[in-house]
């Protein structure tokens, strides 16, 4: 039954959405410049965000087109889960402009109806409901807004699991799971939806840190799995993904080098320097160049 009795309507927790110097190749440069704006799915333009004093984005600006799998890199406490959040609608900026899709947002996703678009967020601690099982997990958006029985959602439940690689696993709670396991629960809460509404499917998948806390094989298994689920991949169902971009936030090399294409390397907060994978461990950035060494001496600093 929905709600659960440990969870009913009237106690229910706020909702999670369903929860996205240059240095570029010049042949990316050059293909970019064919039709560069008919494909940007998500562009940030001088966005701005504080808290209170502290000043964390300062001025971001890029752009996310269809078919990308993009990084976020750079130090801690420099706004990277920060433009996330405010990419998915979740945050407001103080000043700049979010577009998506061609179409501006003003103020925060639930103030109004973004059409052409629908993005998914993987929070970093996966940020699931301890007192629901995965099903109720995996399910909240559709038992919460969707007008579908419980047996069809239960079985949505069930083919989206088994997408991520888990079958069988809808009655165990949170705390029986894993970290790896952890993590493709919220990323199949992520991608499930209404499959008799059009155009509902997220298109693209925003990623917050989404190997940390993980050991190298486990890492592996989520860095593949975030592979499967784009257009390029197959998932482990062996259909193919259907995810048109993501952006993934990290810090970890592993993911760097398997699960995206392209990166932005934000410091102090504003991206400073951006480019293919490829060029991150021979850049002459030094703050690149630091970065990507774990060296103590340069000039990102640490208190």
């Amino acid at each position: 039954m929905w709600p659960p009795p440990a969870l009913s309507r009237r106690t229910l927790p706020p909702r999670h959405p369903s929860v996205q110097g240059s240095s570029l190749s010049r042949s990316w440069d050059l293909d970019r410049q064919i039709g560069d704006n008919h494909d940007v799915l998500i562009e940030c333009r001088d966005v701005h965000k504080s808290f209170g004093d502290k000043r964390v984005l300062q001025g971001v600006s890029f752009k996310i087109r269809r078919g990308e799998a993009v990084g976020i890199i750079g130090p801690s406490g420099t706004g990277k889960s920060t433009i996330l959040k405010v990419i998915a609608g979740l945050l407001a900026p103080d000043k700049g402009e979010v577009i998506i899709c061609g179409k501006k947002r003003n103020g925060l996703v639930s103030d109004e109806d973004i059409s052409g678009l629908r993005i998914g967020l993987v929070f970093q601690s996966a940020a699931l409901f301890d007192s629901l099982n995965v099903r109720e997990n995996v399910g909240f958006l559709l038992y919460e807004n969707s007008n579908l029985p419980e047996e069809r959602i239960g079985e949505l439940v069930a083919e989206t699991l088994a997408a991520v690689g888990l079958k069988g696993v809808e009655e165990r709670m949170p705390s029986e799971l894993s970290g790896g396991m952890k993590k493709r629960v919220a990323l199949a809460r992520s991608i499930i939806y209404d499959d008799t509404k059009e155009t509902i499917e997220p298109e693209a998948l925003l990623y917050d840190e989404p190997t940390a806390g993980l050991d190298p094989i486990a890492s592996t298994v989520v860095e593949d799995l975030i592979r499967s689920m784009h257009v390029t991949g197959k998932d482990a169902l062996g259909k193919p993904g259907k995810i048109a971009s993501y952006v993934v936030v990290t810090h970890q090399h592993s993911t760097i080098r398997r699960a995206v294409d392209r990166l932005l390397f934000l410091h102090e907060g504003k991206v400073v320097w951006e480019g293919m994978t490829q060029e991150f461990t021979t850049s002459t950035n030094p703050i690149v160049q630091q970065f990507a060494s774990g060296s103590l001496d340069g000039p990102i600093r640490y208190i």
